[in-house]
C-alpha cells in the first residue's frame, strides 16, 4: 500500500470506511449519489471522457471558482475535484488527470488550479500553473492545423512542445507565441531513446510542483527541497514537526514539514471524515470535539492522538502557523497579499527568509474571521486593517496587524511573537539598548513622576521600553493602562503585587462619533474614565488619534501627582512635538505639559534608546534639551544634568533633599543597574534583592 498520496494512483481503501462513518454520523444514506458542487460564482466544464485520449480514464471533475471573503475580486481558479478519479488529480503522473485540466484552461484562465482527493490538496501555481495554461492556449489554437498534435498536447504538453517546435510555420509559432515552448525547455532532463517516442526524458515533477496538504489544514507546502541547496540544520518541533533551514543560490530557504501533511492516505481520508463530523455539529463543541469526532469516524489502524491533535489545531489553533511559532528561533511571521502567489515569510535568529509554506485564499478568510470574531473589532472593506493579539499552541504571544481592500490586494497579515519574560531597565542594559547611567536616570524621572513620552518608528521598541519603565513606578502605586492590543506586562505587573487597571479600547470609526463602530470603548472614553479611576499612574499603550488632547490634559493637571506614561511614532522630540501639535491638533501650551521624550530606534534587529531630551517650555516657545544622546554607536551623557543645567532633574528633587542629594542617588542606582545587569539579574524579583546604600529601588524619593 502507498505511503504516500502523491504517489497513490488507486483510492485508499479505507474511503468507503470513512465515507459509511460520516453519513452514519450525521444521518444520511451513504448509498445516495454525491451531488455536484455547485456556486453562484462557479460554472462546471464538460469532461472529456474519451479513452482514447487518457489511458487512466480520469473521472475528475472541474469547475472554475472566485474564491470569495480573500477581499481579491478578480482571481480565478480551476478547482478539480477528483475524489472518484483513480489518478487522483496528480498532474505529474497522471496523464489523464493532465488532459482534463489542459482541455479545462483551453477555455479560460485562472490564477491557480487546485485538485483534490480523499482529504487532499494539491495546489499548482506560478510555473505550474503557466505551463498549464500554456498548453491549454496552444491546443485551443493548433487544433485547426493538427488536430493529432493538439491531442498530445492535452496529456503530453513537454512532448508536444518538443514536436511543434521541430517544425516550421504555424505550429512553431503557435509554440512560442503560447509559452509552450519554453515551458518544454524547463521540463526536459534527458533526450528521449531514438525512435522509440519514450518519454522518459520529460521532468514533469521538476515543472509541475505542487503545494501538498490536507484539505483541513487551508495551508499547502512544497514538499521537494529547494535545488541545489545544503541543509545548514535540522529542527524537531514541539507540535511534532520538522524545520529545515537550507542555503541556496537565492539566500536562506526556511522548509517546514507539518505532521498533518506526513499522514498516509488512509489517515488523511480519516482526518478529512473526521472534520466532517466536526463541521456538521455531530459532536458537541468545547476544547474535546476535535478527539470526539476523530474516534467517531476513525479505524483501528488510525494514529487517533496524532489526528485529533491536528484537527484541533486546525479548528480552534492558528493552523500551520503553530508549527512557526513553535519555533523559538522565529521571530516574525510574515504573509503578503495575495496569499495564494507568496509564500509564507519568516524572521529566523534575525534573518528574513521565504517558507516553503503558503496559504489557500479560504484559508486568509477564514484566518481573517477568527481574528474579528477574537478580537470583537471590525476587519472589512469599511475598515480595512486590524491589531489583535493571541496565544499559540506552545504558549507563546502573538501581536498580529492585518490589512484587508481596498488598503491592499485581498488579505495580509504581519504576525511578531512576544517574549513572555519581562523587560526590565537591567535587561535593556544587558542587551546593550540603554547605559546604566541613562537607566538610572529614566528610573529615578518614571519613580517621581515625569510626563515621558516613548517615541520612535516602527519595531524600534517603544512598548518593550514602556513595559521596562512600569517596573520603576513605587511599589504601592495603581496604574491604569489603556491599549487598543495588549502588549504591557499587566499580568506580570499584577503577579508581583501592583495594582494594575488595564482599559481596552477600540478605535472610533470617526472624530465625529467616538463610540462609532462596533460600540467599543474609544480611546478617548478610556482616558476620561482612567482620570475618574481614583489616584495613580497611566499607561497608554499608543498615543495616536484625539485621544492626543486627553493625553495632555492628564500630563497638564500631573494625573494625581503621579507618571503619565505613552507612545507615540516619530524620529525624534521634536518630530514628535509636530505630530502632537499639528496633526493630532494639541495645543501647544499642552504640549510643554511633556517632562521628556525618549526616542527609541533601530538598526536591523537591534533596538536602543537613541537620545533622551528633557522638555522646556519658554515665552510660550517649546525647546528640547538633549540630556543623552547616541555617539559613536553609544547613548552618552550630555553633561547637563551634572553641570545643574537640568531643570527637571532639579524638579525631581525631594522636599529636603538638594540637588547633589540626588546626584547621588541617580549614581549608587547606576551602579546597581550595572551590577545586576552584569550578574544576569534581569527579572522583576531582583530588583529588591540589591539596595543602592541600603535603600531599595521601590523605595521612592
Amino acid at each position: 500500500m502507498p505511503t504516500d498520496l502523491d504517489s497513490a494512483f488507486g483510492r485508499p481503501p479505507s474511503i468507503a470506511r470513512v465515507t459509511s462513518a460520516i453519513a452514519n454520523a450525521v444521518g444520511l444514506d451513504s448509498t445516495a449519489d454525491r451531488p455536484e458542487t455547485s456556486s453562484d460564482a462557479s460554472d462546471t466544464v464538460g469532461r472529456d471522457t474519451d479513452p482514447d485520449t487518457t489511458a487512466d480514464s480520469c473521472r475528475c471533475r472541474p469547475t472554475f471558482e472566485r474564491p470569495t471573503g480573500t477581499g481579491v475580486s478578480d482571481r480565478r481558479e480551476l478547482v478539480v475535484d477528483a475524489a472518484d478519479c483513480p489518478g487522483n488529480g496528480v498532474l505529474e503522473s497522471s496523464r489523464g488527470c493532465r488532459a482534463t485540466v489542459v482541455t479545462a484552461l483551453a477555455e479560460c484562465d485562472v490564477d491557480a488550479v487546485r485538485t483534490r482527493s480523499a482529504g487532499r490538496d494539491r495546489i499548482y501555481t506560478d510555473g505550474s500553473v503557466g505551463l498549464l495554461l500554456a498548453a491549454g492556449r496552444f491546443v485551443e489554437r493548433v487544433r485547426f492545423h493538427d488536430e493529432s498534435l493538439a491531442e498530445r498536447a492535452r496529456r503530453d504538453p513537454l512532448a508536444a512542445a518538443r514536436r511543434a517546435s521541430g517544425r516550421a510555420g504555424a505550429v512553431a509559432r503557435i509554440a512560442a507565441e503560447s509559452g509552450l515552448a519554453d515551458g518544454a525547455s524547463r521540463g526536459r532532463t534527458e533526450p528521449p531513446a531514438v525512435g522509440t517516442g519514450d518519454e522518459r526524458g520529460d521532468d514533469y515533477e521538476g515543472v509541475l510542483r505542487a503545494f501538498v496538504g490536507p484539505t483541513v489544514a487551508r495551508a499547502r507546502v512544497a514538499r521537494q527541497p529547494p535545488s541545489r541547496a545544503s541543509l545548514r540544520r535540522t529542527d524537531e518541533l514541539s507540535t511534532d514537526a520538522t524545520a529545515r533551514l537550507f542555503e541556496t543560490t537565492d539566500g536562506p530557504r526556511y522548509y517546514l514539514d507539518p505532521v498533518a501533511h506526513e499522514l498516509d492516505p488512509e489517515a488523511t481520508a480519516t482526518l478529512a471524515a473526521a472534520y466532517e463530523v466536526l463541521a456538521n455539529g455531530s459532536v458537541s463543541g468545547g476544547p474535546r470535539a476535535a478527539g470526539r469526532a476523530v474516534r467517531r469516524v476513525a479505524g483501528p489502524d488510525d494514529p487517533i492522538e496524532t489526528l485529533a491533535a491536528v484537527l484541533d489545531r486546525h479548528t480552534r489553533g492558528l493552523g500551520v502557523f503553530e508549527h512557526l511559532f513553535a519555533d523559538e528561533r522565529v521571530s516574525d511571521v510574515v504573509v503578503s497579499a495575495p496569499v495564494s502567489d507568496s509564500p509564507v515569510r519568516v524572521v529566523v535568529d534575525g534573518e528574513r527568509m521565504p517558507t516553503n509554506v503558503r496559504l489557500t485564499p479560504d484559508s486568509a478568510a477564514s484566518l481573517a474571521s477568527r481574528f474579528r470574531r477574537e478580537s470583537g473589532r471590525a476587519f472589512s472593506r469599511s475598515s480595512p486593517t486590524l491589531d489583535a493579539s493571541v496565544v499559540a499552541e506552545s504558549g507563546r504571544r502573538v501581536r498580529v496587524a492585518g490589512v484587508t481592500a481596498p488598503a491592499s490586494d485581498g488579505v495580509g497579515f504581519a504576525f511578531r511573537t512576544r517574549d513572555d519574560a519581562a523587560w526590565t531597565l537591567p535587561r535593556l542594559v544587558a542587551v546593550d539598548s540603554l547605559t546604566p547611567e541613562a537607566a538610572a536616570f529614566l528610573s529615578v524621572a518614571v519613580e517621581r513622576g515625569a510626563a515621558t513620552i516613548v517615541a520612535g518608528t516602527r519595531g524600534a521598541g517603544k512598548t518593550t521600553l514602556l513595559g521596562a519603565l512600569l517596573w520603576e513606578l513605587p511599589q504601592a502605586t495603581r496604574l491604569v493602562s489603556i491599549e487598543d492590543t495588549p502588549e504591557l506586562p499587566v499580568e506580570a505587573l499584577r503577579e508581583h503585587g501592583r495594582d494594575v487597571q488595564a482599559l481596552h479600547t477600540d478605535e472610533p470609526v470617526s472624530r465625529s462619533d467616538e463610540s462609532a463602530g462596533t460600540g467599543g470603548f474609544s480611546p478617548t472614553q478610556a482616558l476620561r474614565s482612567a482620570l475618574r479611576l481614583g489616584d495613580g499612574a497611566l499607561a497608554v499603550g499608543e498615543v495616536r488619534g484625539e485621544e492626543a488632547g486627553a493625553l495632555y490634559e492628564a500630563m497638564r493637571v500631573g494625573a494625581h501627582g503621579h507618571a503619565v506614561l505613552g507612545t507615540i511614532h516619530g524620529d525624534s522630540a521634536a518630530a514628535v512635538r509636530e505630530r502632537v501639535v499639528s496633526d493630532l491638533d494639541v495645543p501647544p501650551s499642552s504640549f510643554g505639559a511633556t517632562d521628556l521624550v525618549v526616542t527609541c530606534a533601530h538598526d536591523g534587529d537591534a533596538r536602543y534608546v537613541d537620545a533622551v531630551e528633557e522638555v522646556r517650555v519658554s515665552d510660550a516657545q517649546t525647546t528640547f534639551r538633549p540630556l543623552f544622546e547616541r555617539d559613536s554607536g553609544t547613548l552618552r551623557q550630555t553633561g547637563s544634568i551634572d553641570r545643574g543645567d537640568s531643570a527637571l532633574f532639579e524638579r525631581l528633587c525631594g522636599a529636603g533633599e538638594s540637588y547633589g542629594d540626588l546626584l547621588s542617588l541617580l549614581q549608587r542606582r547606576a551602579a546597581r543597574i550595572e551590577r545586576l545587569a552584569a550578574a544576569g539579574l534581569t527579572a522583576p524579583r531582583d530588583r529588591t534583592r540589591s539596595s543602592e546604600g541600603g535603600r531599595s529601588c521601590d523605595g521612592g524619593r
